[in-house]
């Protein structure tokens, strides 16, 4: 029988294990080794069992234990030091805070949005690398001390659990989530009564949502839900599943994140005295109604729309981490209009404001679509993508917006990826590491960084690494069999049929690890072009490998789900079974056991659709090496004394098929001639000495490069600090300054032209060092000197003409304006470099307050008549 109510029995804890549920409820303990082992050590067998949820191991451990407990003065001993140590952990002063006392430009507090947060498989809030890379990026901002906000939603059915029909096939399963039985609490008003954020939808209906609150270390975590009473049936299933539903669901979801959200910060430091964020850090384009939210905002102070956009726009960072038009959400405009109509939501912006910030209005975009990501970007003052590569193609994607410049010059930056070493680094490697430099060193080389602190991997003797490795295969393989049982009793298998599991890996063999979601770009089953030869690699008598492989489709995505049922059905093939599995489910747990175990990461997507990737990284500080193609991070920190890069067939790109049968290969050529031969090859004390070299650079160098560490710092130093200072420079006055100033070069632009170009030198070549003179005419119309730069752009040039690495040089006005309205600028030019040579000329908008000259996406540049001199080649 079905009860008709559930509600949640809190323990009650004796007086002298109180402290336990402090650190409970506070997530460091899912990245703190010593708290962790005090949670075990409460009762190992339960701890397991509650999937390592303290929350749940508290509700479940027995009186009589705790009584135990309460006597143990090593048990009290330990748990008084866990939770000093919290304290001083959450208290103290860390990295940020050492800044800010010589930066007076730091912000007071960032907000940082996205639609899912990975932070512990106890909080199953996430569904791949965006949730992750938000978890990781909390944690790396605790660690460093900064002042951050997160912001997202409660899913109360999480992403969906997985697991496979008998005949292969992905099923999904939504288990339903009670928040009291999370590590969360709830924002209460001072009455005790929970807070209320609400948004106002068509036909006078509200949807209201509670904020749940996770602490991750020092940075709350602020999480809407609108399963609450106050709703009617339909708007209590807005924050139901991570990315499900239809174009209203989301719509809804997306804007209870950006609207809601703001308000739900603003509630929070009300309630708790937190400072107001001066920066709002947009994850992907899901959040950017946050944007409209905080002009709302200042339109209710009778600020105007343009003057609030800028001051908006000043402390805004958009973060893009699609490298594909097809992963951003775009929404019907009618649909959007309908949502900020009269008598929807933000009354005082015209629904036509609301429409073309988002709109596709550029040559090759869909004009009736609103698309989230430009939403994103012409409501931030900066944006980034998330590895070198993905910020050039991301430049490249959207140079639509800023017509009339070169890729390079796009105002997108890029911030590499990183990943939170404490959360993703075994615990064995974490003890060697203390071994070697003690343990709080250690704890400081994984948060925080320092080559200094990674070199000391030299030291290590070649037989522990070695071992170290052996001991962490085993464990994998012992986790692969019990999954791997688990999975085919889902699939309707008896136990009397299960017995070769027992013999399912080995832990002396090279084992591959391949995990990741199941888009078709990532080619889940490139492994399975030549079949007979993947074979042949599997058995080889000599040099076997094994592949351990994992990853969920979309529950929209057949085509997913066919890549995986492709590769289950290879793998449950009983000639190979016991040496390459499918396991389901992956998640967290999952991944914390699975980077460690492989001695070697794969990836081949097809390049350069791989925005960043991060399940190398944390396989590499695990001493895992890396095969993939060079794509994402790889593609920029690469190098062979690490690892491999699978070469990429780009003559055959218009041909997908050659293009996959050469790659796939390339990759059996790469594990046969010189991975598994490298792995299985002794040196004279018997160990792979070559291998365990690959293993130690791995650590010492790409170490440091991969923490989140490194990454929360970079967002602090280039994007978060200047959007702070943008931020108080453009207070109401600058900013209506700023406003008005746009509007009036917007309409003056049309008649904006160089006229003339004369330099003082000619011919086809000159000397290197040499300097001549450029004499430029101008027509600014209605404009002034003061609203622009004319530049002279110089450089390389290809056979094409196309400048390249181009530097800039300002000319300065000497006359103007004459009978025409004509003014000239004059400056040199220095030939500095040697080769085919060139130059442009060109007026750009000017203002103390703009972020880039490239902000407008206005430029004039010289016509085919503008004169004889005009791009003049020195060769």
């Amino acid at each position: 029988m079905k009860a008709i109510r559930r509600f949640t029995v809190r323990p009650v804890l004796p007086e002298p294990l109180g402290r336990l549920t402090e650190l409970a409820r506070n997530l460091r303990w899912s990245w703190h080794p010593r708290t962790r082992d005090l949670f075990a050590s409460v009762d190992p067998r339960l701890w397991a069992a509650s999937g390592c949820d303290p929350v749940r191991l508290l509700g479940e451990v027995p009186p009589s234990r705790l009584d135990e407990l309460s006597g143990d003065a090593d048990f009290l001993r330990r748990l008084d030091e866990a939770a000093d140590d919290l304290r001083e952990y959450v208290t103290g002063e860390r990295w940020f805070q050492e800044q800010a006392r010589t930066d007076g430009q730091l912000p007071r507090a960032v907000a940082y949005f996205s639609p899912e947060f990975g932070i512990t498989a106890a909080l199953p809030q996430y569904s791949g690398g965006l949730g992750i890379l938000a978890g990781d990026h909390l944690k790396a901002a605790s660690d460093l001390g900064v002042p951050l906000i997160g912001v997202g939603l409660l899913y109360r059915h999480g992403y969906f659990r997985q697991s496979l029909s008998r005949d292969a096939w992905q099923q999904e399963h939504y288990p339903v989530l009670d928040p009291n039985e999370l590590p969360l609490t709830l924002l209460s008003e001072d009455d005790g009564t929970p807070a209320i954020v609400a948004l106002a939808l068509p036909g006078g209906r509200q949807l209201r949502a509670h904020v749940w609150q996770a602490q991750v270390g020092r940075v709350p975590l602020l999480l809407l839900d609108s399963d609450v009473e106050e709703n009617d049936p339909g708007e209590r299933d807005v924050t139901d599943r991570l990315y499900g539903g239809g174009s209203e669901h989301r719509l809804l979801q997306e804007m209870l994140l950006g609207i809601g959200g703001v308000r739900a910060v603003r509630a929070y430091c009300r309630l708790t005295g937190h400072p107001e964020p001066e920066v709002f850090h947009t994850n992907e384009g899901h959040a950017g109604f946050l944007g409209l939210e905080r002009i709302h905002e200042l339109t209710l102070r009778d600020i105007d729309f343009d003057t609030a956009l800028e001051s908006v726009r000043a402390g805004t960072v958009f973060t893009t981490h699609t490298p594909v038009p097809a992963g951003i959400d775009r929404f019907d405009r009618e649909l959007v209009a309908h949502h900020f109509g009269p008598g929807a939501e933000l009354p005082r912006i015209d629904a036509g404001d609301v429409l073309r910030l988002g709109m596709e209005t550029y040559p090759g975009g869909e004009p009736n679509l609103f698309n989230m990501a430009v939403m994103g970007l012409r409501l931030g003052s900066r944006a980034n993508g998330v590895s070198t590569l993905h910020g050039s193609v991301s430049r490249e994607m959207f140079a639509g917006l800023w017509p009339g410049f070169d890729p390079e010059e796009i105002p997108i930056a890029s911030v590499t990826n990183g990943v939170h070493a404490p959360t993703w680094v075994a615990p064995e490697v974490f003890r060697l590491g203390a071994r070697q430099i003690g343990e709080r060193r250690t704890e400081d080389a994984l948060s925080v960084g320092g080559s200094d602190r990674w070199d000391a991997v030299a030291d290590i003797q070649d037989a522990d690494i070695w071992e170290l490795r052996r001991t962490l295969r085993e464990q994998l393989v012992h986790e692969v069999r019990r999954r791997l049982h688990d999975s085919w009793r889902q699939r309707g298998a008896a136990t009397a049929e299960l017995g070769w599991i027992d013999g399912v890996l080995d832990p002396d063999v090279l084992t591959i690890g391949f995990a990741r979601r199941v888009p078709s770009y990532k080619r889940l089953t490139l492994m399975l072009r030549d079949r007979d030869r993947l074979m042949e690699l599997l058995r080889h008598p000599e040099r076997p490998v094994q592949i351990v492989v994992a990853g969920k489709a979309h529950p929209a995505d057949d085509g997913g789900k066919r890549l995986i049922q492709e590769l289950v059905r290879f793998t449950d093939d009983p000639r190979v079974r016991r040496h390459i599995v499918f396991l389901p489910d992956y998640g967290m747990a999952m991944a914390q056991k699975l980077y460690p175990g492989c001695d070697v990461w794969l990836n081949n997507p097809l390049r350069p659709l791989e925005a960043c990737g991060t399940s190398g990284m944390k396989a590499a500080l695990n001493g895992c090496l890396n095969l993939s193609v060079l794509d994402g991070w790889w593609d920029e920190w690469f190098e062979p004394d690490f690892g491999w890069a699978i070469p990429t067939a780009d003559g055959a790109a218009g041909d997908d098929d050659r293009r996959d049968d050469l790659e796939a290969a390339a990759l059996y050529d790469l594990l046969e001639h010189r991975i598994a031969p490298r792995f299985y090859e002794q040196g004279p004390g018997g160990l792979p000495d070559r291998w365990i070299e690959m293993v130690r650079r791995t650590l010492t160098r790409l170490g440091p490069k991969v923490l989140a560490g490194r990454m929360v710092r970079e967002y602090v130093e280039k994007l978060y600090a200047p959007a702070a200072r943008a931020h108080r420079a453009l207070d109401t006055p600058a900013a209506g300054e700023l406003a008005a100033w746009k509007s009036r070069v917007r309409a003056a632009w049309p008649r904006v032209a160089v006229d003339h170009v004369e330099a003082s030198a000619t011919g086809s070549t000159a000397e290197l060092g040499a300097t001549f003179s450029l004499r430029v005419r101008v027509y600014l119309g209605e404009l002034t000197p003061d609203d622009v730069e004319v530049q002279v752009l110089a450089g390389r040039v290809d056979p094409e003409d196309h400048i390249a690495d181009a530097s800039s040089v300002p000319l300065k006005p000497t006359s103007g304006p004459d009978a025409q309205g004509r003014r000239v600028y004059e400056g040199p030019l220095a030939l500095d470099r040697t080769g085919p040579f060139g130059y442009t000329v060109r007026i750009l908008p000017s203002h103390r307050l703009l972020a880039s000259g490239t902000e407008l996406g206005l430029v004039a540049v010289p016509s085919e008549a503008t004169g004889e001199e005009a791009g003049v080649l020195m060769r």
